[in-house]
């Protein structure tokens, strides 16, 4: 029976009204409950208590059982970018950093050829690919399950583009479907949230998109920080990792680092300004040592410039 012909049994021939959400009353939320920690009373990352052995298991790879949080070292861009600054050798840029990283996220053409199949370090697979920087990106489908299986992928990662009327429901349908086959195979699906072209890039909007990853399923959503940052983490039910965006200077870098986490960030999962830095090693050990060691800002900024130093 046709929605029409259902409101026209209703009593209602015109109005669609019974089946949709009412948008006349939208409030933003405002009881974020920022002083009540989430219960992880059966687990020790948020949002994960009722999930299965193989979740949970996969999950604890990522994350550091100690400070409960990850660095994860992206390095997806050439799908959409080609071979951007940094990533011109993924064997000689990426790999000399791979265990210093929780965890690595990357296609599957660059880890299959340029990352060494004795590395330990749990992959983080980018299981969407589509459109380019050339055309009108976010036309995006996914790869075959079997593959990321067969790669032993810790986690799965899929974009959405909310807010992107042309690409939102696909990259939503896509999504989907990818957590349909984390559950049915333990693989948590991370979620991460593109900036939609109609969209402000501010807590309200990366709010909204972080909770459509974790309404549709995500173990782990990937997003920006933005001022009001916290409330984006608590109403999100799932741990929050941010995306590191385009290069900065190193200490404004850690600044981001060390802010979102404050806010009450799981970790980061950083590629440009690790891989575009002057020193990536000494980079990537200063985000660790905010991320898991609690170091301030100008604290991992000395350490970076010292282990840059002695690298000369």
């Amino acid at each position: 029976m046709t929605l029409p012909l259902i409101a026209s049994k209703l009593g209602n021939p015109t109005k669609l009204g019974y089946f949709m959400a009412d948008l006349d009353d939208i409030r933003d939320g405002d009881n974020f409950g920022l002083n009540t920690p989430a219960d992880t009373s059966s687990f020790y990352l948020k949002g994960l208590n009722n999930t299965d052995w193989g979740i949970k298991n996969r999950m604890a790879r990522i994350f550091n059982r100690k400070s409960g949080r990850t660095v994860m070292l992206a390095f997806d861009h050439g799908f959409l970018m080609g071979p951007t600054s940094g990533l011109e050798r993924i064997d000689l840029n990426i790999a000399p950093l791979a265990e210093h990283a929780d965890c690595l996220m990357g296609t599957r053409g660059m880890i299959r050829s340029s990352i060494p199949a004795d590395n330990t370090r749990p992959i983080c697979l980018r299981t969407d690919t589509g459109t380019t920087i050339l055309t009108e990106m976010n036309h995006n489908v996914l790869i075959a399950e079997d593959d990321a299986i067969s790669m032993n992928a810790s986690a799965m990662a899929a974009m959405l583009a909310i807010g992107d009327a042309a690409t939102e429901a696909i990259t939503v349908a896509n999504f989907s479907r990818l957590v349909d086959i984390g559950n049915k195979y333990s693989i948590p699906v991370m979620g991460v949230t593109a900036v939609g072209k109609d969209m402000a890039r501010d807590a309200r909007y990366f709010g909204l998109a972080s909770r459509v990853c974790a309404e549709n399923g995500a173990s782990i959503v990937k997003t920006y920080y933005t001022e009001g940052f916290e409330k984006v983490v608590a109403a999100c039910p799932v741990p929050v990792v941010i995306a590191g965006g385009k290069k900065l200077p190193e200490l404004e870098a850690l600044e981001l680092a060390y802010n979102a986490i404050q806010c009450g960030a799981s970790g980061v999962d950083m590629g440009r300004n690790v891989f575009q830095s002057e020193a990536p090693l000494a980079m990537i050990k200063a985000v660790a040592g905010v991320v898991h060691d609690g170091l301030k800002p100008q604290e991992a900024f000395d350490l970076f410039e010292t282990l840059r130093a002695e690298a000369k």
